[in-house]
């Protein structure tokens, strides 16, 4: 199929441009269609949310397992009320100080539901989005947008329209342009439905917040020091999970072409080691890259055949998930056949950071100084 790509920013939302624009797209989410659209933390695949035959072609276009479940995206907080089969007051809560934002909770569903959407749980995640544009479309659609990140599965999540239609082109009716994400992590996933409320998923919502507002929570579970990702389970999660209570929580996710290290200790002695490691790879005739931080550039030996991408400052946790996914996808553009990457402070914003490289890396060691 033909893939339409229309340009509407934020500014662009009164104009009659983008007014028709918004509206082709919702009636093409009403009509079963899929649509790629900008939120705060990545680009996300559309459809519409209580139609089965539609959510199924998300699950076929991003080569998606079914078992893994969507997240609804509403316009208003009044609009998850029919979704869930009731609104505790700690949601309530928690939506008027984090909503609109990238927070996805997880409640008991309502019949309203479908199974393809929850993967046949007795839960279903919503989520009100911080982005104008998402929120246009949404509110024109008139239902629920299910939506997963517009990426093939397994790949690093899209932060750009670009980045959706080197993945999604032609497999999806339209994807609307709404510029560079600001989060570039994808949103927070807290299960309410326990006590403490569990963090099943770290993003744009930081622990540090949830506890200044909730006080104790629950998760994510660290994954053990030097542990491999497997082909079903990803850092924090044991393979035994049979069917995944949020997205990311079962199949390998975020990953470059290239095989990923990732490599988490003392700053000096983790520039030391990967020096090391680029210089063997590339006895071995393997282009590395390395991804690092601004302060690190110069520490690196690599010549011509070595490309360093950087996060940004080593103290700028939100740079670096602004730009984490888009480092990725540069490796892949000028492709190198190895990634060594340093580990990030964990602290904020950084916890979601460590999440997706964990989930990307074929082997994360740990270096101390023995």
């Amino acid at each position: 199929m033909n893939t339409r790509l229309v340009k509407v920013r934020a500014a662009d939302l009164d104009s009659e441009a983008g007014r028709k624009a918004i509206a082709d797209a919702a009636a093409g989410i009403r009509a079963g269609g899929l649509v790629a659209f900008p939120t705060e933390t990545v680009y996300g695949l559309g459809a519409n949310g209580l139609d089965e035959d539609a959510v199924a072609r998300i699950f076929v276009a991003k080569g998606r397992p079914q078992d893994n479940p969507l997240i609804l995206h509403v316009a208003a907080p009044d609009e998850v009320r029919p979704l869930l089969k009731a609104v505790p007051a700690r949601a309530e809560r928690l939506m008027a100080r984090f909503w609109p934002g990238p927070l996805t909770l997880v409640l008991p569903r309502s019949p309203l539901v479908p199974d393809v959407v929850t993967g046949g749980l007795d839960t279903v995640a919503v989520r009100l989005p911080d982005h104008p544009v998402a929120r246009a479309l949404i509110a024109a659609a008139g239902v629920p947008i299910a939506a997963p990140s517009a990426n093939l599965s397994g790949r690093p999540s899209p932060t750009s329209a670009d980045h959706v239609l080197a993945d999604l082109g032609g497999r999806v009716e339209m994807v609307i342009d709404g510029g560079r994400t600001t989060v570039g992590v994808e949103s927070t996933v807290l299960d309410v439905t326990t006590n403490p409320p569990a963090i099943l998923r770290p993003g744009g919502v930081t622990r540090e917040q949830l506890e200044e507002f909730l006080g104790a929570v629950a998760g994510p579970e660290s994954p053990a020091p030097g542990a491999t990702p497997g082909a079903k389970a990803s850092a924090g999660v044991p393979a035994a999970v049979e069917r995944p209570r949020a997205p990311g929580m079962k199949y390998t996710h975020y990953s470059p072409a290239a095989s990923l290290m990732l490599f988490i200790g003392p700053p000096d002695l983790v520039v030391r080691t990967i020096n090391e490691r680029a210089a063997a790879e590339g006895r071995e005739g393997r282009r590395v890259g390395i991804l690092t931080v601004d302060e690190h550039l110069g520490a690196y030996q690599g010549g011509a055949a070595t490309l360093l991408v950087s996060l940004g400052p080593a103290d700028d946790g939100r740079a670096a998930a602004t730009n984490l996914f888009g480092c990725l996808r540069a490796f892949d553009i000028q492709g190198v056949d190895v990634i060594l990457a340093e580990g990030v402070d964990e602290a904020g914003i950084g916890l979601a950071v460590m999440n997706r490289l964990r989930k990307a890396a074929t082997r994360v060691i740990t270096v101390d100084w023995g």
